[in-house]
Parts: C-alpha cells; structure tokens; sequence
C-alpha cells in the first residue's frame, strides 16, 4: 500500500486535528481516514449547533 497522497502541510494539519502521528497518518488506509474526518466533522456540526443555542 503506498502513502497518501496529501500535501506535507495538510498531513501535519490533519495528524494534529485527529490526534494521530504522522507516520499513521500517512500509512492509513483511505476508508478509514474518511472515517475520522466524517467523525471529526460530526463533532465540529454538533460544537456548532450547541454554541448557537447559548448565544441567545
């Protein structure tokens, strides 16, 4: 299986983000790095609609 194909700053943005080491990042499967960034974007929408609610 080869890296992914992603830019060095996106790697290191992403690695941080998901709490994840670089060289796991670059050596994970596809499937399950779309996993963890639709995850991640659940948690962002959800962070968002509860900041919303509070600021009335």
């Amino acid at each position: 299986m080869r890296p992914l194909q992603i830019s060095p700053e996106t790697a290191v943005k992403l690695s941080e983000k998901l709490g994840v080491p670089l060289e796991h990042l670059l050596h994970m499967p596809q499937h399950i790095l779309l996993q963890k960034l639709a995850e991640l974007a659940k948690e962002e929408a959800g962070k968002q609609d509860g900041d919303e609610g509070t600021k009335s």
